[in-house]
Parts: structure tokens; sequence; C-alpha cells
């Protein structure tokens, strides 16, 4: 019982491996293995030998290591100008509310459980940060697709852009790192690419 190993409702875990001999024989640039495995259900096991779910699933993937680091780059780069425009909102929100009660503005401050409501509350994007939000997604699909030659750019975002799916998404592509991914709308569309 202590080796169990437990997962809640829809958790995707995500390792990167790059291996010293293992390559594809097919390829001349380097690539990076990644490892992935998921759950749709709650599991919770003890023995691998004789466990058994239609709820857990896992593969790899070999990815040019070029193409991730240049997304990851691209993922800060998004994650930062997200934060600007949540800044400049929680701002405005800030300044009307001042405006309103001039009296309280001494008292006014932004207590811990209001930043991580921040953290998942869904961000409006400008123009410039939905198309840079687009191509990064649209460089994820074609990155995790089984046929990338059939995935084309994406003409909408696929799901709600909140800080937190960001980050995510920024640790995901990180290939010195691994990451768990539980944030539902992203869990989804990322499982549905790797299916």
């Amino acid at each position: 019982e202590s080796r169990a190993a437990n997962a809640s409702n829809k958790q995707l875990s995500i390792q990167w491996y790059l291996p010293s001999l293992a390559k594809p024989s097919d390829d001349t640039e380097d690539k990076v293995l990644l490892l992935y495995s998921y759950n749709t259900k709650p599991v919770k096991f003890s023995n691998m030998k004789i466990f058994s779910s239609m709820s857990v699933f896992s593969g790899y993937l070999w990815i040019s290591l070029v193409r991730v680091i240049s997304l990851q780059e691209e993922l800060s780069n998004l994650r930062q100008q997200v934060e600007i425009l949540m800044q400049s909102s929680k701002n405005l929100f800030s300044a009307s509310e001042i405006a309103s009660f001039p009296e309280q503005s001494e008292t006014l401050k932004i207590i811990p459980s209001t930043k991580a409501k921040m953290n998942i509350a869904k961000v409006h994007l400008d123009e410039k940060t939905e198309e840079m939000a687009k191509r990064c997604l649209s460089e994820v699909q074609a990155l995790l697709s089984l046929v990338p030659a059939l995935s084309s750019p994406l003409t909408e975002v696929p799901f709600d852009i909140t800080l937190q799916s960001i980050t995510a998404l920024e640790s995901m592509f990180d290939p010195a790192n691994g990451c768990v991914i539980t944030e539902e709308s992203l869990f989804n569309w990322i499982t549905s690419l790797l299916q």
C-alpha cells in the first residue's frame, strides 16, 4: 500500500527525456522524447503487474529539440504578455474602485485568495496577444499531432486563456522539467491531440 499510485480525475503527466544513444534512425536532427500518461477517471493502484484500467493512457513522441526550445521561449513571451494584460485590467479595476470609494483607498489590498482567483480567471486578450496565442497553440498542435502535416494553423483559441493555463503550457514544453496538468479545458485539448 505504501507504493500505491494515485491520480485525481483528469490528470496529465509529462516528462522529457534526451537519450544519449537511442534516437530515431530516420532523423539526423536532435530530438527529445516526450513521455506522457493521463487518466480520465480517478485511479489508485498498488501492483503494476495486475493493474488494468480503461481510463489510463500513455505514450511517447519524438520531437525536434530546436522546435521545443523555440516554442518554450514563445510561450514564455505569451505568459509575460498575459501577465501585462492582467496587471492593466487589475489597475483599471482598482482605479475605478478607488474613485468610487475614496475614503477606503488606504485599506484596499489584494488578499492571497484574490490573487489565486486571478490566476484562473479568463484573460480578455487584445488582438496582438490573441495572434501570439494562436501561433503558439498552432505549434503545440503541430508538435503533438500524430499526423503533423494534417494539422492546420488555428483560427481560434481552443480553450480559455488563463495565467494558470499558459504557465502550465510553458512548463509542459520546458525540456529540463516535467509537469502535471489538471486544468480541465487545457487537459481536454492536449489529450485530444495525443489520441
